[in-house]
């Protein structure tokens, strides 16, 4: 019988490590991860973050086979990943209702849940009893839909379900002018449930945005019919929106450690290096601790001085928590990841060491991340004093899945047992990377054989419409028309993309529609007769 080699070996470990501390919680009937064994509810951001280390063990281990029961395992970890998929994914389809309603009214009351019952895929809570609006986790869900097609997944199955998918990036497109609950669900920083944007849900969406266009859902047993698109206007102003808020996180949080799946994996949504650096830079010096990160400042979760009987704060009570902020140990493992993306030894080593220090050891040799490491109730004062020099005490769950799977994952990508690549197919680390400059080019047309002649009275040489058959050339109105038919399923009753004018990145592309070659032009030539039976332009 053929030994099994060092690599395999390690890999064994860390399956084990995955079978115990996440997959133990996976719903065998649904695919959805819970909580915890005393904790039945499905949050869609938190599932999708536990179910990368699965992803990435996947990889690994039909990377580095040694044996046909790898291959094997290698399949079974994957199948694990599409099931989760698709749960989340029935989750929100049963909700189609609200996709429908809330691409108009873009309403907190209207938006997709945010958590679910793993074992049913039902809604637990009240639209009104949570802050469900968070774009940041419906923009995950996709970010990782695209990446996880383009590995190599076969995670959509119909065109009903291509369909929803397309309505889910109209759901999330308009991410930039929507005020949602944020990464942490809880939006303004008073916690009395006012919702604000945040650069987190914008960052997140553009990042969805770009990696899921022109994306065969089927892979390579797709069609036109199974393409997903998205229009580059939306993806401007979320980008102008997101670099206008950098580094600050919102307008009540001066920064946010959230930000780091922003500037770095997954989202890479900031192509400015030095707009990454200074967000970076940020967290570090304002956020960071012994222990890992605060979320934002005076963040009161789980801290001594928090009433865990009331969902919201009193107007004042921020104060009692400076100084006292919990630390969360999964930010490490962003760092720890975004050093093995930059090829930064010094980086991969300081925070792999940190990570050591802080997780929870078993004694059968499981470690295990626990949520956060908050100060003891009798040390309260002395922290608020002196910063940083009181030990802490690990809280919340143990495990944290999202933390855990981060933790698998970043120990699969230090130890060479995956690639930056291979969790990352579509490319998006190379996002700061230098680009050529965008050069602008504008074409002029005659809309008819008399306004040619009097350009060329005045030396302009210029075609008509009529000389360049047989590409054809439509008003943007068109473009729009025909883009509210996209995603359109009676099954589903749902509608498409609203009517929205089209803007200047969109009728600045050539489109083949039926085996002609489309050209629009712009929303501001849109020319109207006055009453004097000239044309204006407006």
């Amino acid at each position: 019988m053929r030994s099994r080699s060092n690599s395999g070996v390690r890999l064994d470990g860390y399956a084990r490590l995955v079978q115990r501390t996440i997959l133990c919680h996976q719903n065998p009937v649904t695919g959805l991860l819970s909580a915890g064994t005393d904790h039945k509810d499905a949050w869609v951001r938190d599932n999708v973050y536990s179910i990368l280390a699965v992803w990435g063990l996947g990889m690994a281990y039909r990377k580095n086979a040694d044996r046909d029961e790898d291959k094997a395992k290698a399949y079974e970890l994957e199948q694990n990943v599409v099931k989760l998929m698709r749960g989340l994914l029935q989750c929100m389809m049963r909700q189609v209702d609200k996709v429908e309603k809330f691409k108009c009214t873009q309403s907190t009351k209207d938006c997709l849940h945010a958590k679910y019952n793993s074992a049913t895929c039902a809604t637990v809570v009240g639209d009104d009893q949570w802050g469900h609006l968070q774009v940041d986790a419906t923009s995950l869900y996709l970010l990782f839909l695209a990446q996880m097609t383009a590995s190599g997944l076969r995670i959509i199955f119909t065109l009903d379900e291509v369909a929803f998918i397309q309505n889910l990036v109209f759901y999330i497109e308009a991410a930039y002018k929507v005020a949602d609950y944020g990464i942490w669900e809880r939006g303004d920083k008073t916690n009395q449930g006012i919702p604000e944007l945040n650069a987190s849900s914008v960052g997140m969406a553009k990042a969805a945005l770009e990696a899921i266009d022109e994306l065969d859902l089927f892979g390579a047993h797709g069609g036109h019919k199974s393409v997903i698109h998205v229009l580059p206007d939306e993806v401007e102003h979320c980008q102008s929106i997101l670099y206008s808020m950098l580094p600050r996180a919102s307008t009540s949080k001066e920064i946010d450690a959230g930000l780091l799946s922003i500037i770095s994996y997954p989202a890479f949504a900031v192509e400015d290096v030095n707009l990454v650096n200074v967000t970076k830079s940020e967290i570090i010096s304002k956020l960071q601790g012994r222990y890992g990160c605060c979320r934002f400042l005076r963040d009161g979760y789980k801290t001594p001085r928090e009433d865990p009987s009331r969902l919201h704060y009193d107007p004042a009570e921020l104060k009692l928590f400076e100084n006292i902020e919990c630390e969360w140990p999964v930010f490490w493992t962003y760092f720890l990841i975004d050093g093995v993306f930059n090829e930064d030894k010094i980086q991969v080593e300081e925070y792999r060491e940190a990570l050591e220090g802080i997780l929870i050891r078993e004694k059968n040799g499981i470690v295990l991340m626990p949520e956060l490491y908050a100060v003891p109730p009798e040390k309260v004062d002395e922290e608020y004093e002196n910063p940083h020099s009181v030990d802490r005490v690990p809280m919340g769950k143990l495990p944290h899945l999202w933390g855990q799977s981060m933790y698998v994952l970043s120990c699969l990508l230090a130890e060479g047992f995956l690639a930056a690549g291979e969790i990352d197919p579509l490319n998006r680390r190379f996002s700061t990377g230098f680009k050529p400059d965008v050069v602008v080019q504008v074409t002029i047309l005659a809309e008819s054989n008399q306004i040619k002649n009097l350009l060329q009275d005045h030396g302009i040489d210029v075609q008509s419409i009529a000389d360049i058959h047989p590409l054809r050339v439509q008003p943007a109105r068109i473009l729009s028309n025909l883009y509210t038919k996209l995603g359109r399923n009676e099954n589903m009753k749902l509608s498409g993309r609203p009517h929205r004018h089209i803007g200047v990145l969109g009728t600045s592309k050539l489109y083949v529609i039926r085996n002609q070659i489309f050209a629009f032009t712009p929303q501001v030539t849109v020319c109207t007769r006055s009453s004097r039976g000239h044309l204006h332009q407006t």
